[in-house]
């Protein structure tokens, strides 16, 4: 089902004093939030629990520091006067890492926290639903001025649910279920408008602009890589598959994402053709 696309409402820009620190930034959604904050000429230090390798020439600053520990957090933060929280662990470790995030970023007087978040969280009973909804709850009450973006699931995700049933004979997925895929590249960019701008609170979702059924979704995966199985989709007892089959997690009303999933598998061919060329 293609949905309309309403424009995304653009927020205010405002001068950005020090580097802009992003944590999970060589991660799925920090690598382009990261390349798109040098694109635009902002400065930028990346939050990593590992040294800076010695083969890295990136353009950005390094900063080392551990979410779990909160260990490096007041050095990394250090005249930096915007974050963006990318980074994600699952459960607990989501949970702590932001305390301990929230806690230095008061301490070193950030201005601006902007964190990436996931739509119907608050009404899918999932664990790691839990862990993000309860991390939304402890930057709105840390002091730090904060703006907040849920989204639904990127495509990447959606293609990796059946990437890794490859060597399965059939394709499974949920039935009664539909996803709304987004682009990351397009997330990235809206963090960084957001970034930019004024602390806004929970802003406006933003979801893919399709909502498509999990069959159909696997049945273009695996049209995209040429192969050729049974999609066998299965009715799940649970809280989990019954909030999904809901729509609990879709957001129709905010289809604002350009990119659809095929147009997503199309480009990800291309650029498999191109390092396959590079290597022969």
């Amino acid at each position: 089902m293609r949905c309309p696309v309403p424009a995304p409402p653009a927020g205010r820009y405002v001068s950005v004093n020090g580097p802009i620190l992003v944590t999970g930034g060589t991660g799925t959604l920090g690598r382009p939030v990261v390349r798109r904050l040098l694109d635009d000429g902002r400065e930028v230090r990346v939050l990593s629990r590992r040294p800076r390798p010695v083969e890295d020439r990136s353009p950005y600053d390094w900063a080392t520091g551990d979410l779990s520990t909160g260990s490096g957090l007041d050095s990394a933060l250090a005249d930096t006067g915007v974050v963006i929280h990318c980074a994600t662990s699952g459960g607990r470790r989501d949970v702590d890492g932001t305390r301990l995030l929230t806690e230095a970023a008061r301490r070193a007087g950030v201005t601006h926290l902007v964190y990436i978040s996931i739509v119907g969280i608050d009404r899918v009973p999932f664990g790691y639903y839990r862990a993000k909804l309860e991390s939304e709850r402890l930057i709105e009450n840390s002091g730090v001025p904060w703006t907040v973006l849920r989204t639904t699931q990127f495509h990447d995700l959606i293609a990796k649910i059946s990437q890794v049933q490859r060597r399965l004979p059939v394709t499974l997925t949920l039935a009664g279920t539909s996803f709304q895929p987004i682009e990351v590249r397009e997330v990235a960019d809206r963090l960084v408008e957001l970034a930019t701008g004024e602390p806004a609170g929970r802003v406006a979702d933003m979801g893919g602009p399709e909502i498509r059924g999990t069959a159909d979704l696997a049945r273009s995966y695996l049209r995209s890589v040429g192969r050729r199985r049974p999609v066998l989709p299965l009715w799940l007892p649970g809280r989990l598959p019954k909030g999904l089959r809901q729509g609990s997690h879709l957001a129709p009303d905010r289809a604002v994402g350009r990119t659809t999933f095929d147009e997503f598998l199309s480009e990800a061919r291309k650029r498999e053709g191109l390092s396959a060329e590079g290597r022969a």
